[in-house]
């Protein structure tokens, strides 16, 4: 069983994604993710792509980021 993020987890992980959403449309495109992680590999791109969008429309939702995050 996967336990809940605290509220300052939750506050932390909504100010991460908003530093990635650089347009704030409440979705992570594969260009905000090259932009904010300029020397990540396109292939690392691609697979956070692939592995985040659980709803295949191209883009990471905050849900969808947040399953890609440990909530430790």
């Amino acid at each position: 069983m996967t336990a809940e993020p605290t509220d300052e987890r939750w506050a932390a992980l909504r100010r991460c994604f908003a530093e990635i959403d650089v347009d704030g449309d409440g979705y992570i495109t594969h260009a905000e993710f090259s932009e904010h992680f300029p020397n990540l590999p396109a292939e690392a791109i691609g697979a956070l792509d692939q592995a985040g969008d659980a709803d295949g429309d191209g883009r990471i939702s905050f849900e969808e980021f947040v399953r890609l995050t440990p909530f430790g």
